[in-house]
């Protein structure tokens, strides 16, 4: 969609200097950008500004005659806002394709975009302005919310809740059932799992993610949310507003996570665990069953400890002599 450095700057609240009629429709790197590309620089790539051929570029400081600058106090936040606005697309293909399947008690909102292949269930409804691309399937009775975009091969259960704006990632299930199940003997049978699952607005689920319906409660996403790829939230997890947690995570049963906490990649998090607001746990982190974590606690190692302490035995084992045989 196109824009002018004009609009962009009153989008993003910025100060426009320079040509407020240049036409912008795309964004790229200072270093790659056209005459037609937004761009933004942080102030240790302030240099690079004049050399670029960016149509428009936002900054924080800096003077530039020959260039179309918008003043901003964080650059990369803006630009983050104004590529969303400019590279937005039309939904001039909403509609039904003829290879889907809709059942007669499915309720779609306008605008909805319907792609090839995709199943939607009895009595499941999905909100205005939503895209559910080519080989989704959609259970019964789930609701998906407005203006959400389900990429390729999205599989969502029965009875899954999907707020507004949520975005799920290719080959993500939603609402498979959790792993329980009760010894008996050298048998395992299976825990019923007829619980739900909550997404809340504004959620992000990375690609072959997975998340499971709640056993006998429900599991919740809070909003703003943002999963990586290829990460496992087992049964009755609570995951608390803007956590974001990267790859290959995996977050056992009843696990709870506060807002605003930071999971590194491949953290693996016990059953019953409790992590408290603004926690961080780094890479590799390994958080036992049942283990409190306080609030704002930056922890790192299996299992986890302060990360001073982490450190600090890290350089104790550096220097251990090995033995010769």
């Amino acid at each position: 969609m196109k824009r002018t450095a004009q609009e962009i700057a009153e989008y993003v609240g910025g100060e426009l200097r320079g040509n407020g009629m240049t036409i912008l429709d795309s964004i790229a790197s200072l270093q790659n950008a056209g005459p037609s590309d937004l761009s933004y620089a942080e102030e240790k790539f302030q240099d690079d500004v004049g050399r670029s051929r960016a149509g428009c570029v936002l900054l924080r400081l800096g003077e530039f005659r020959s260039k179309t600058i918008i003043a901003v106090p964080n650059p990369k936040l803006a630009f983050a806002r104004a590529a969303a606005w400019l590279l937005a697309e039309d939904s001039d293909d909403a509609g039904i394709h003829p290879s889907a399947t809709v059942a007669p008690t499915a309720k779609l909102g306008e605008r909805v975009k319907i792609g090839a292949n995709v199943v939607v269930e009895a009595r499941a409804s999905i909100g205005a302005g939503t895209v559910v691309e080519a080989g989704c399937y959609i259970g019964k009775n789930t609701a998906i919310g407005d203006h959400c975009t389900l990429y390729p091969r999205v599989v969502i259960y029965k009875d899954v809740r999907v707020g507004n704006r949520v975005i799920i990632h290719a080959g993500a299930v939603i609402g498979a059932d959790g792993f329980g199940f009760v010894q008996d003997g050298a048998a395992h049978v299976k825990f019923p799992q007829i619980g739900k699952v909550i997404i809340e607005d504004d959620v992000e689920i990375g690609a072959n993610t997975c998340i499971d319906r709640g056993s006998l409660e429900t599991t919740i996403i809070r909003r703003g949310v943002k999963l990586d790829n290829l990460i496992q939230i087992a049964h009755n997890v609570e995951i608390g507003e803007h956590t974001v947690i990267a790859a290959q995570t995996g977050i056992s049963g009843s696990s709870t996570l506060g807002s605003q906490c930071v999971i590194g990649g491949q953290v693996g998090i016990g059953e019953h665990a409790r992590l408290d607001d603004k926690t961080i746990i780094g890479g590799q982190g390994g958080v036992l069953n049942g283990k409190h974590v306080r609030a704002g606690e930056i922890l790192w190692g299996t299992p986890v400890r302060p990360l001073k302490e982490f450190l600090l035995q890290q350089a104790y084992l550096a220097r251990l002599v090995k033995k010769r045989p």
